[in-house]
């Protein structure tokens, strides 16, 4: 495609060329020539019309002699470079610039004709076959006593005009090789700005088409062509970063179910064979029911994101008191944090603080968030806050332990399905890695954020925000 078009772009510079040129010779040429013919046509006209009113009018009235009317218009045609006649209605010569008069010796010009010339006053030819070429001529009138006595005629070389045409046509040609050649700074920009750029550009594309969502399109402008190559690069390092993450989730989501399954394959072929005694059936298919629970809730994690990612969330949103909802979740908590002596701490901000949203799907990121703090933190002392606030209009609650904390290189990372940092995979042997996925999801479906703060060693904050609702104003006035 983009030898095609530069093919077609150098072709129509060579059309343009070529009928430029064509131009020249037909249309130019031709309004040259009569631009030309009509000059010198009234030039001479103009001289003719004042020869007729002085010279030969004063001839016809006898006024001056035919010697001295014949100086006269020769030094005339000496200047003019052209032949001056007078002659009569009837086609009779009178006298002419270049032979001296002979009263005696007549001559007719039996083809003469005024009526030569049609509408115009001039006409091109052999001056009635008195010249062996061709002719420039014009007829004026010679007026007395109202009626027309004769006429006065010059003649000028049609090739003296033709040099003068040539010459001007030769300008016109002259002109049009310089706008060719100007011109070609067009072809040249046209190269460096538009088709090598053009050609990068569909280089990338065929090598992203192919796959190669690596390939590096380098374009250097800040127009048009640079956004579009910038757009492209942008558009192939999201394609390459979604394959990434694909693939790591095919990984992830291979490994966390392969894990359970050999578990229970292993048990259950160990208790079929006998490896396992009878009597230690029953330990060991408590095992094969945690790891068939693990499955389940891995399997119901991934479709609930799924189905968060693809037809969005259904919210019903309702004024709830959050601090109750903090209140029942830490409840449910009770005889985890017991049995591994970790203190839960709750600082709510009055009896009652009311916000805005799907207290279902709020519920369960408390539930995750208050999990995952719970069990990253160290046995025996271990503390977990749960805080909430007001500002602005907007509710804030965060969670907070004082456990292993998330390496700084993590940060970015833990909100992705199935990302577990290093210091957690020893930790959660039951996790799935699709909890703050989830907890994300829903807060970004309320229009809200949720933020991290966390130091490796000392501990994490997890702190989401929700729209406040007018029943906290009510609350104030009381």
């Amino acid at each position: 495609m983009r030898k095609t078009l530069y093919l077609k772009f150098i072709l129509a510079y060579l059309l343009f060329g070529v009928f430029g040129f064509i131009g020249v010779a037909t249309f130019v040429t031709s309004m040259i020539t009569d631009r030309c013919v009509r000059r010198n046509a009234d030039d001479l006209y103009r001289e003719a019309t004042v020869i007729a009113n002085t010279y030969a009018a004063e001839l016809y009235s006898t006024t001056t002699s035919l010697d001295t009317v014949y100086r006269q218009i020769s030094a005339l045609s000496a200047y003019m470079d052209a032949d001056i006649w007078i002659i009569n209605p009837s086609g009779r010569l009178v006298v002419n610039s270049f032979s001296v008069p002979e009263p005696d010796n007549e001559t007719v010009i039996t083809s003469f004709d005024p009526g030569v010339t049609g509408t115009g006053f001039y006409f091109v030819g052999r001056f009635f076959d008195q010249y062996e070429g061709s002719r420039l001529s014009v007829l004026a009138p010679i007026i007395g006593g109202y009626r027309i006595k004769g006429y006065v005629c010059i003649t000028k070389s049609y090739a003296d005009i033709e040099r003068e045409i040539n010459s001007n046509v030769n300008i016109a040609y002259l002109e049009l090789l310089v706008l060719i050649l100007l011109s070609v700074i067009i072809l040249i920009f046209f190269t460096e700005i538009v088709y090598r750029p053009l050609r990068r550009i569909t280089t990338a594309t065929e090598q992203y088409a192919s796959g190669n969502m690596h390939y590096e399109l380098s374009v250097d402008s800040e127009d048009e062509m640079g956004y579009l190559a910038a757009s492209l690069n942008y558009m192939a390092h999201q394609i390459a970063r979604s394959e990434d993450d694909q693939k790591k989730f095919i990984a992830n989501i291979s490994h966390d179910f392969r894990s359970p399954l050999t578990s229970i394959g292993g048990f259950l072929e160990a208790m079929l064979d006998g490896t396992i005694p009878p009597e230690s059936h029953g330990k060991y298919l408590r095992i094969v029911q945690n790891e068939t629970s693990r499955l389940t809730k891995l399997t119901n994690g991934l479709l609930a994101l799924n189905n968060l990612n693809t037809s969005g969330m259904l919210l019903n949103r309702t004024d709830f008191n959050i601090n109750d909802m903090i209140r029942r979740v830490a409840a449910s908590f009770e005889q985890t944090c017991a049995k591994k002596r970790v203190t839960l701490e709750l600082v709510l901000l009055g009896e009652e603080l009311y916000a805005n949203g799907d207290e279902e799907r709020i519920e369960q990121v408390l539930y995750n968030l208050t999990d995952n703090a719970i069990k990253f933190t160290p046995s025996g002392t271990g503390v977990v806050r749960i805080e909430s606030s007001e500002r602005h209009k907007k509710v804030f609650v965060s969670v907070r332990d004082n456990g292993i904390g998330i390496p700084k290189k993590d940060i970015g990372q833990i909100f992705d399905r199935f990302y577990k940092s290093d210091l957690s995979r020893g930790r959660d042997k039951t996790g799935t890695g699709l909890g703050l996925s989830i907890v994300r999801e829903i807060i970004r479906a309320h229009g809200e954020n949720i933020n991290v703060v966390s130091t490796e060693g000392v501990g994490s904050e997890f702190t989401f925000s929700l729209p406040g609702s007018r029943i906290n104003d009510e609350l104030e006035d009381i």
